[in-house]
């Protein structure tokens, strides 16, 4: 048995194969029952900084029960291609851009295997991996909806926080440019509008909600210049969770969370809600 599988639960253990999707991403891939060949809806999903793929596993459970794919993919630099300068926050924007570089071989890998439905595809991530989904959005994409949590579209005001507010400098200095390059907020013209369900702590220390919030309210106003629905796009926040830094999960409200998510997949994919 692959080592990292002693740490996930046998149900999940019994439904999911590690592979390498597109080129050379690792991948941790459930389905609800491979035999049968059949086409399922499915989610891309990308952890956060500093972890893998096979982070809590009980939100891949909660999918396949409910009939949908988990196509978990390790950040650049992460997992199984750990590289130790990518676990400092000088590499965050490298990360966000090569990731987001990544997802087209990943869908061309995951449309071979035959087993998912490519007309029902999410993407999702938390913190880093939202990042990366985010800014992946902000170009042409077959993604029906996306679910992102403790993460930002405004990545501007998280490195370069406007004065007086609570948010505390990053602790990276990065080019401007270089940020604008992969900031979802300054790309908005290409995001095509879909369903979007983002999940955050209003003290997260790391990525403070007040950027996050700017962020919903300009995507809200492009899609209304697109003649679409604002109310495609919720924002659902937890406030004293007690998670490490209001930041790495959602702590007593985690069960709350993982549900709401599920809900909202269900409902993109037409699913019995």
């Amino acid at each position: 048995m692959d080592p990292r599988f002693a740490q996930l639960p046998k149900s999940l253990v019994k439904v999911s194969k590690t592979m390498t999707l597109g080129d050379g991403v690792p991948a941790l891939v459930a389905h609800p029952d491979w035999e049968s060949g059949m086409q399922v809806p499915a989610v891309v999903w990308m952890h956060g900084r500093t972890v893998n793929k096979e982070l809590d596993p009980g939100r891949y459970q909660r999918w396949v029960r409910a009939g949908i794919g988990a196509i978990a993919l390790d950040l650049p630099g992460h997992g199984e291609r750990y590289e130790v300068e990518y676990m400092s926050p000088t590499k965050t924007l490298d990360l966000i851009e090569q990731g987001c570089q990544e997802i087209d071989s990943v869908l061309e890998s995951i449309g071979d295997l035959g087993v998912f439905d490519m007309d029902r595809l999410a993407i999702g991530g938390m913190s880093a991996g939202g990042m990366v989904t985010l800014c992946r959005l902000c170009t042409d994409h077959p993604f029906v909806g996306t679910v992102v949590e403790g993460t930002t579209g405004n990545l501007h005001e998280l490195y370069f926080p406007t004065p007086g507010t609570p948010a505390r400098p990053w602790p990276v200095e990065h080019d401007p440019a270089d940020v604008a390059r992969v900031d979802p907020m300054q790309n908005l013209d290409g995001f095509r509008p879909i369903p979007l369900l983002a999940l955050h702590n209003e003290g997260d220390e790391m990525v403070p909600i007040g950027g996050q919030k700017q962020f919903i309210e300009q995507l809200k106003a492009h899609y209304q210049s697109q003649n679409v629905d604002p109310g495609l796009i919720e924002l659902k926040t937890f406030t004293d969770s007690g998670a490490p830094s209001e930041h790495a999960g959602f702590g007593r409200f985690a069960n709350d969370a993982k549900n709401l998510q599920l809900a909202f997949l269900k409902k993109l994919f037409g699913m019995n809600v």
